[in-house]
């Protein structure tokens, strides 16, 4: 019978979907199971009930192996005792195993404690999550809003119609609230419409996602190059402190601590691992570093090999000239 109505229920849902196509009703569904699971105070109250129903499981344990003892020891001891007696102790015995059934009962059973205590959990949220529902139904017009977690057989639901992380931010919205101030409040409900807008349309979704991941990128490399920028201005200060230790130590006479430094044995005491990211800027400004002082070693080699060349051309016009000089003075001398 039960399966009948369900039957009945499944077509007239396909019937009036198939209805509605023309309509446009906007159909959704949740997952119970999966709000409850996400939502912060009833995991904490459910882990304290889970405790409470181990403890009393041990309870039961311990009853049970109390009686057992006790059977054992009239088993063994049957031959020893009077009718009476073995009547007396089977009582017991039997007293104690209707106490236990009525203490499985009354925390196990289906109006136990145990199912008593979880409803008075779940009931309080079930009520937020139904008026957020009704909330979210009305915002964005919706017409029908399914439990996948219930009886109700769901052979397939796509998962664009499931509305269960909704309702979860219109929880923790609720939750939050109090602790925020306006502005942030402001910030919240913007973030959420946004949300609800990629909700509903998947490519823009997909063009928010692309926007997230090009703006990580321009962060990194905004990153990378203010991490460079630093790690060669720390270069840079510490050539120019150098520079000035240098000669500070010329001017009086002493030995400058980076040349006491290079008499010093290295020790196998091993630097911190650098990080990645330092390790590439380091290099970077190394291989600018040596570009830069080979340019400055060829400059120089040039300025050396023109100076060479004046020089030798100087020498060779002195040359050019003495000879010159001597020529006259031997023209000039009176002949023999």
């Amino acid at each position: 019978m039960r399966k009948q109505i369900l039957f009945l229920f499944l077509a007239s849902i396909v019937a009036s979907a198939a209805h509605s196509q023309a309509k446009g009703t906007k159909v959704g569904y949740i997952d119970m199971e999966y709000i409850l699971q996400n939502v912060p105070n009833y995991n904490q109250a459910n882990i304290q009930l889970e405790q409470k129903a181990q403890k009393w499981k041990q309870e039961i344990e311990a009853k049970k192996i109390e009686i057992n003892k006790l059977r054992e020891t009239l088993n063994s001891e049957k031959p020893l005792l009077t009718k009476g007696l073995i009547e007396e102790r089977e009582s017991e015995i039997k007293f104690l195993e209707n106490e236990l059934l009525d203490f499985q009962q009354n925390r196990f059973g289906a109006n136990g404690a145990l199912m008593t205590q979880k409803s008075a959990l779940t009931k309080p949220i079930q009520d937020q999550v139904f008026t957020a529902i009704q909330d979210i139904a009305e915002a964005r017009n919706y017409d029908l809003i399914f439990d996948k977690s219930s009886d109700l057989t769901i052979l397939f639901a796509a998962k664009k119609f499931d509305i269960s992380d909704q309702v979860l931010r219109v929880l923790n919205r609720a939750e939050k609230r109090d602790k925020l101030t306006k502005k942030e409040i402001a910030d919240e409900e913007e973030l959420e419409r946004k949300q609800e807008a990629m909700d509903d349309n998947p490519a823009l979704a997909e063009k928010e996602k692309a926007l997230e991941e090009r703006k990580s990128v321009r962060d990194q490399l905004i990153a990378d190059r203010k991490l460079a920028q630093e790690a060669k201005k720390k270069e840079f200060e510490d050539r120019r402190a150098k520079i000035l230790a240098d000669r500070e130590a010329k001017k009086n006479g002493t030995v400058s601590a980076s040349d006491k430094k290079e008499d010093v044995k290295p020790t196998n005491s091993s630097s911190p691992a650098k990080d990645s990211k330092t390790t590439a800027a380091e290099e970077a400004i190394q291989k600018q570093a040596d570009a830069k002082a080979k340019t400055l070693e060829d400059r120089k080699k040039l300025l050396e090999d023109r100076k060479k060349a004046i020089e030798e051309k100087r020498l060779r016009t002195l040359q050019v000239r003495d000879s010159i000089k001597k020529a006259r003075e031997e023209k000039l001398k009176p002949k023999q």
